[in-house]
């Protein structure tokens, strides 16, 4: 390594990787995948609502809230004035089945009807992410550029009784999922096959994001 090199070298900073989010599952297949995270919610709930041509376009509606929720987070950090370089991830995962996108259940009834309407069928989990970085300096140094990008993968549901759909809810862990299952959890008994990357369906395609920006692991 030449001299200009290593001084490049060392004079970067590390990157501090920053998950916009409070989901355990991401946090957990980031660290599964060997990279240090620092989870950062947002004190302002990011505002989810989508106009309705978004709705036609699910996957850009999926990245248009993983830039909302990464770009929040952004506007904290600069806001605490701490210096260096950070990484913050943003991600959205939506289910779609035909033109109808199946957000998290507002309730029993509602996680009832969602797996009635998925069962038998084959459905589209796309997850959306955005990753911003970020460099803090002294005084007013700042710089920012991001890129978004959505994946999606597709399941089927085996089909399903009333019976097992309501021993399914049982277990308590619907109400936070997008489509009112985890394929990660009990869940994966109600789907019959999955095709393409299993962490996309579970919330955060980490196998893709490290392909396109290996620097989020440590040296």
């Amino acid at each position: 390594m030449s001299n200009d090199a290593e001084r490049t070298h060392r004079d970067t900073p590390p990157v501090t990787v920053v998950l916009a989010s409070a989901s355990p599952r991401r946090k957990k297949l980031l660290e599964d995948a060997g990279v240090k995270v620092r989870v950062l919610v947002p004190t302002e709930t990011v505002d989810e609502t989508l106009e309705a041509d978004d709705l036609v376009m699910p996957a850009e509606a999926a990245k248009k809230l993983a830039e909302k929720k990464a770009g929040a987070a952004v506007q904290e950090l600069l806001a605490s004035g701490e210096q260096g370089m950070f990484a913050v991830i943003g991600a959205d995962t939506m289910v779609v089945k035909g033109e109808q996108i199946f957000g998290k259940p507002r309730n029993l009834e509602d996680a009832k009807r969602m797996l009635r309407e998925l069962a038998g069928c084959t459905h589209q989990v796309i997850t959306g992410v955005s990753l911003w970085m970020l460099l803090v300096g002294e005084g007013d140094e700042v710089s920012l550029g991001y890129r978004t990008f959505a994946d999606a993968s597709s399941v089927t549901f085996k089909e399903l009784t009333d019976e097992e759909i309501a021993d399914y809810l049982r277990k308590g862990e619907s109400f936070d999922k997008a489509g009112a299952y985890a394929i990660q959890g009990e869940g994966r008994a109600l789907v019959k096959r999955y095709d393409g990357a299993f962490d996309t369906i579970v919330g955060l395609p980490v196998e893709r994001l490290l392909a396109d920006y290996p620097d989020l692991l440590p040296s």
